[in-house]
């Protein structure tokens, strides 16, 4: 029996360590049931890149665009053009990576709250969903949050790896939450396990954000160490078994999740996708 579909809405393809086999990546994930990949966007080049990249496997391959809090500090007004011009595209669902990181502080903390604000504007001017990053920053976050949530049009945590207390807020904001490999991690990914079954079906989706976070407990683990959306099924299947739920279950409703909060039924080529 053929695997569910699965939609992986967080791969880094334009990262460099997918420069030497980034066909073969893609072609790997599709064999193993992942549809489709939205293609995150970390800074203007990225963006750009990724965008571009998207419209080579259209129905397979979106993008956002956006700047996250590390890369804060390189965000001008000069690049603001480049930025609508990007998301006026069809192929880009969604604004960001965008956020706040306090955990390694690259961009000075008001040069993250400044861009995060742009962005926060930028989404409500194009009416895209908006991908968001938070780590060690949540309070402010959340505060930031309040202020321009009922003007957005959606939102989604990405990477969520905190708990229920936060998870609450989030939920309350009316926010989707993104879940990766960090749940499969025994030790880091406990907090996640507690809140997973907390979230509602309706809002809960799956991704790799490869080549980051590969799940610890793969076997036989890669000898490279990179994660691949090839690992999709497996975050999939621990999200499953600690929601007390089916694979296929999960599989079904993050894919019906993904494609309704990204618009991908309406997308590039949508036609060809059977959605």
């Amino acid at each position: 029996m053929a695997n569910p579909d699965l939609i992986d809405i967080g791969s880094n393809l334009t990262h460099p360590t997918f420069d030497a086999d980034r066909d073969e990546v893609i072609d790997r994930a599709t064999a193993a049931g992942v549809v489709a990949q939205i293609i995150s966007g970390a800074d203007l080049a990225g963006s750009q890149q990724g965008a571009q990249l998207a419209l080579t496997r259209p129905g397979v391959l979106w993008s956002t665009a956006g700047v996250h809090p590390h890369y804060a500090s390189h965000l001008h007004d000069a690049q603001e053009a480049a930025f609508k011009e990007l998301l006026a595209q069809p192929q880009v669902v969604a604004v960001g990576e965008c956020g706040l990181d306090y955990f390694r502080s690259f961009s000075p903390r008001e040069a993250q709250l400044n861009a995060f604000v742009k962005q926060l504007e930028w989404a409500i001017e194009v009416q895209k969903p908006i991908f968001l990053h938070q780590r060690e920053a949540h309070a402010d976050f959340v505060d930031l949050l309040r202020d321009y949530a009922p003007r957005l049009r959606r939102g989604v945590a990405h990477c969520f790896t905190e708990g229920p207390r936060e998870l609450e807020d989030y939920l309350q904001l009316g926010f989707s939450i993104g879940i990766t490999g960090w749940i499969c991690d025994e030790r880091r990914g406990q907090r996640v396990r507690e809140a997973i079954a907390g979230i509602p079906a309706g809002r809960l989706m799956i991704e790799t954000d490869s080549p980051y976070l590969l799940p610890r407990d793969l076997d036989p683990r890669p000898r490279s160490r990179r994660n691949e959306p090839k690992f999709l099924p497996h975050i999939a299947r621990t999200i499953a078994a600690a929601r007390r739920e089916t694979f296929e279950q999960v599989a079904a409703f993050t894919t019906a999740n993904a494609l309704e909060f990204f618009d991908l039924r309406r997308g590039v080529a949508a036609e060809s996708t059977g959605w």
